[in-house]
């Protein structure tokens, strides 16, 4: 645990469950709470389950919750981030996409495809790894870089 300008960190050994982790962060209050469950693959079933088990436990420990679940896609995934999307949205319930590494040659079609079929919103893009890189989805843009040469 760690202060962060304000804010606090919690996180245990390497191996600890995430579930656990996500029900101490949400027992301890705040404003905010992430849960990044990051290296995951729609292929391990373990895992998947074990998303689906932090789910259960935050919703069951704060009313409503969660309140947002983003899956993070690389726009360099192709046709397998539609798989992805839908087997990650039936164990998290994801609300949205952020979608990531549209600063290279990557032009992210596939969040045409999960917002149509899925009706999943793309909320967020990343077009680089500094905090200031991640911005809000402008569809405006998104179709101008899409098409553009």
């Amino acid at each position: 645990m760690g202060d962060a300008g304000g804010r606090t960190l919690r996180r245990r050994r390497r191996g600890a469950d995430p579930a656990a982790i996500a029900f101490d962060a949400i027992s301890a209050g705040g404003d905010v709470v992430i849960v990044d469950t990051a290296g995951r693959l729609h292929t391990q079933t373990n895992l998947m389950d074990e998303l689906a088990k932090v789910r259960r436990v935050i919703a069951g420990r704060l009313d409503g919750a969660p309140h947002e679940t983003l899956l993070v896609l690389d726009a360099t995934t192709g046709q397998n981030g539609l798989q992805q999307a839908r087997l990650f949205t039936e164990a998290a319930g994801v609300t949205g996409v952020a979608l990531t590494k549209l600063d290279g040659s990557a032009k992210g079609g596939i969040a045409i495809a999960i917002a149509w079929q899925l009706e999943l919103p793309v909320k967020l893009i990343g077009v680089g790894e500094g905090i200031d890189d991640l911005r809000p989805f402008d569809p405006l843009d998104f179709a101008r870089a899409l098409v553009a040469d």
